[in-house]
């Protein structure tokens, strides 16, 4: 499959937007987690109709919502498709307020090892030569980060075995970006709402005047970046786009420490340092192979 570039730049602008996220999130005070991601639910619904409006994909929804009603298959597979996506986005928002930030960033360091391997044993797809060094790189971090601490958290493990059967369950789903994420955050609005109503704070709005505007910007934060994951997830083959999303941890693992205070163990450099130069190789391949698409 050739590369697409714009899902590459999609990819990244999705990545650069989600490292956003943890900082947004500290300045939704006095909402813990779970209230944070119930919002975060509810305010993407109407962020993610307005994406639908722009981009003129009412007919593209229609039909989505109409296969639901054809495809048994489909409709039983979305709640799923939901809950997996809820159980990452929880963790996401509620990790930088109990300063887990790091242990997020190694899983998603981790996530696109699965992925790789993922479309190797179920799509039979292939990495070119330094596609193949980068997973090697990344590879010898992991291994020394296993070496160093015995274990990982549970953070890591949800984090990184989350996704995949997230990512294969949308593609065998065929659902377009943006009616996939609307049908899921719909799912998830019965749920939202009852962890507002019955665990969130009284009269949060009357405390906390900003959050009036601070939340519908995290709405629309939150639709973007997923919808651009999401498309690119659709653009590229799959061992590709796990690999590119080696992007995100970076940026995490840098707001973590520069923006967020957490501390970084010197020991962890030979876990680190081996998935940068990854990172590094996936831009050069990528880059190339562009440019010869270019003058093609």
């Amino acid at each position: 499959m050739q590369l697409s570039g714009r899902g590459v730049s999609l990819s990244v602008f999705a990545s650069i937007l989600f490292a956003l996220i943890p900082g947004y999130v500290q300045q939704l005070a006095p909402l813990d987690g779970v209230q944070i991601f119930a919002q975060r639910v509810l305010w993407s619904i109407p962020a993610v109709l307005l994406l639908v409006t722009l981009s003129r994909q009412w007919a593209v929804l229609r039909a989505a919502t109409a296969r639901l009603r054809r495809e048994p298959g489909l409709l039983a597979a979305l709640p799923l498709a939901a809950v997996l996506m809820g159980v990452q986005w929880a963790l996401f928002v509620w990790a930088p307020l109990a300063g887990r930030m790091l242990e997020v960033s190694l899983g998603y360091f981790l996530l696109p090892l699965a992925m790789a391997l993922v479309g190797r044993v179920f799509y039979g797809e292939r990495l070119r030569p330094l596609q193949r060094l980068a997973v090697a790189c990344a590879f010898a971090g992991v291994a020394h980060e296993l070496w160093r601490t015995q274990a990982f958290s549970w953070v890591v493990l949800v984090t990184v075995l989350g996704y995949p059967p997230y990512f294969m369950l949308r593609r065998w789903m065929r659902l377009d970006a943006l009616s996939g994420f609307v049908l899921e955050m719909l799912m998830l609005a019965p749920l939202a709402v009852w962890l507002i109503i019955v665990w969130g704070p009284r009269a949060v709005f009357e405390a906390a005047p900003q959050l009036w505007w601070l939340l519908p910007g995290l709405g629309l934060l939150s639709a973007l970046a997923f919808a651009a994951m999401m498309a690119s997830s659709r653009l590229l083959p799959l061992g590709l786009f796990g690999i590119l999303s080696y992007v995100e941890p970076v940026l995490l693992f840098l707001t973590a420490l520069l923006f967020l205070g957490e501390t970084f163990d010197p020991g962890q450099w030979l876990t680190y340092l081996p998935i940068w130069l990854a990172v590094v190789l996936v831009g050069w391949d990528s880059g190339r192979l562009l440019i010869k698409q270019q003058r093609r």
